[in-house]
């Protein structure tokens, strides 16, 4: 049987309407004690009562509904901020519609109407990034949105991201100072704000060291694991190999690992790897992986308020730019070629 406010206000002696005041968040508005909404909250709590949310959110205009767009559900990374997302926004009331595009631009412009159509109210994206049109449209129709991980040029915005230029320069240079000369690159999806910082760091941490690129080191076009795969496979066949690769990404270093051990390779007596994201498994390897740790956990706690905060202001605060430090964890999957 369906729980009203009637019920409640049975049970506790208070009107409907302070019932009705406290459950919808008027308690402050309307000055009732923090004895009388305490009471009338355990009550609630007692009996199950389920607000109806088709009709609160007619006479708020709100449906408690928030839109979560990421790039690729299957890559840890993205599932762990994902899952932060839903767990705070739960908490704070709202259910969470999660959009995965398969990094694929037209995809991720059909998602975004999709949640627009559905009335949502905000949206968070860690976007494909490489194009802004359609994310300037939806920022000129005064949705709440954060976007998380990938920044554009060209569009201020809520934005929260690590530094991805810091954390790649300080995996080159960790291996650069352990002896190693010749080190790949394998990048993800090109032209996009994350990979080109991380490739940036990469190139001028060698030129820190006067050390010329070359730009045969410098592979890969996407964030996949096959890619990872086959441009380690295309790497280890080359005349004169390199003694390293840095990895950008989790799943790229998943492709590596299997071209690695499947060539019966050792890490690090035969190849050093040093990665980006630092996921759960690099700790238990054989050789512990040497990771760019992405402070994921926090990213999707930030997003989380930062949007619940341009929601409260009906998205005219002001714009914030939250760039997190990422931490290089040393592990032993470096070999010290100076000894």
């Amino acid at each position: 049987m369906t729980v009203t406010l009637k019920d409640i206000a049975s049970r506790t002696g208070f009107s409907v309407s302070t019932v009705s005041r406290v459950l919808n968040g008027g308690a402050e508005m309307y000055r009732i004690s923090q004895k009388t909404r305490l009471q009338i909250e355990k009550v609630a709590q007692e009996l199950k009562y389920r607000p109806n949310q088709l009709a609160r959110g007619l006479r708020t205009k709100k449906t408690q509904a928030i839109g979560l767009v990421i790039p690729d559900i299957s890559n840890p990374f993205f599932a762990h901020v994902s899952r932060v997302v839903q767990v705070g926004m739960y908490e704070a009331g709202y259910i969470l519609i999660v959009c995965n595009t398969d990094e694929n631009q037209d995809t991720e412009i059909e998602q975004i109407q999709l949640l627009r159509s559905k009335g949502v109210d905000g949206i968070i994206i860690m976007p494909v990034g490489l194009e802004s049109h359609h994310i300037k449209e939806l920022l000129n129709s005064k949705i709440p949105v954060v976007l998380l991980d990938r920044s554009f040029k060209d569009i201020s915005a809520n934005l929260v991201l690590v530094d991805n230029y810091t954390g790649s320069r300080k995996a080159v240079e960790y291996l650069l100072k352990n002896g190693h000369r010749r080190i790949a690159i394998i990048q993800g999806l090109t032209n996009t704000s994350t990979n080109d910082m991380r490739v940036k760091g990469y190139i001028d941490a060698h030129q820190a060291y006067h050390i010329e690129v070359d730009e045969n080191l410098i592979v890969g076009k996407d964030y996949r694991r096959e890619n990872g795969y086959i441009e380690t496979k295309y790497l280890l066949n080359l005349n004169n190999p390199p003694t390293a690769i840095y990895s950008t990404s989790d799943m790229i270093t998943l492709g590596i690992l299997d071209a690695i051990f499947e060539d019966k390779l050792s890490i690090p007596d035969d190849i050093s790897l040093v990665s980006f994201d630092d996921v759960d498994y690099a700790p238990y390897l054989i050789s512990p992986l040497t990771a760019v740790h992405q402070p994921w956990q926090l990213m999707g706690e930030i997003a989380v308020k930062l949007l619940l905060k341009d929601i409260k202001s009906s998205g005219q605060m002001e714009k914030s730019r939250i760039e997190l430090k990422p931490v290089l964890n040393i592990r032993k999957s470096v070999k010290n070629l100076n000894t």
